[in-house]
């Protein structure tokens, strides 16, 4: 059996995302890694990319706020393989109302084993392997049956919704 994989190269795609108490602490580890940041492909959520592009004079793609639906919108890209790396500074000690969609980001992150940071230590081990500036191999999950499982649902289920005679 063969297992998938997806080629990410030496030159990253990496997402960049920061609540807003953890802002000024991204933007510092940010300008801390300007070197290593400046060999990779950057995306952002609105404020955030603004913020991370202005510090350290690179440009970042941006998408919507991440409670507009930012976070949505780079979870699609993790989906698409479209981004490689996640670093998401994320605030423990706020209540956000957009918490959902932070859930969902991280899932995705996970389900497409993607490496993700959520804080600044896990951040600069991850910036600093070497495995960063080369090529590597993503194992990509089968979801093979799982997809199978959801386009022929159980028929028990559906008997039970019919309409009675």
């Amino acid at each position: 059996m063969q297992i998938p994989v997806r080629k990410m190269s030496g030159s990253k795609r990496i997402a960049l995302v920061a609540h807003d108490n953890k802002k000024i602490e991204l933007i510092e580890w940010a300008v801390y890694n300007k070197t290593a940041l400046s060999k990779h492909k950057l995306f952002g959520t609105g404020t955030t990319g603004g913020l991370v592009e202005a510090a350290l004079g690179q440009s970042v793609s941006k998408f919507l706020s991440g409670p507009l639906g930012g976070d949505q919108q780079i979870g699609a890209r993790i989906a698409e393989g479209k981004i490689d790396v996640l670093i998401f500074f994320w605030d423990p000690m706020e209540a956000l109302p957009h918490d959902p969609d932070i859930k969902a980001l991280l899932r995705l992150a996970v389900t497409w084993n993607i490496p993700f940071a959520c804080d600044r230590a896990t951040a600069d081990f991850l910036l600093t392997s070497p495995l960063m500036f080369s090529d590597y191999d993503i194992i990509v999950p089968d979801y093979t049956q799982y997809a199978k499982r959801l386009d022929k649902p159980d028929q028990s289920i559906h008997s039970d919704l019919s309409p009675k005679q």
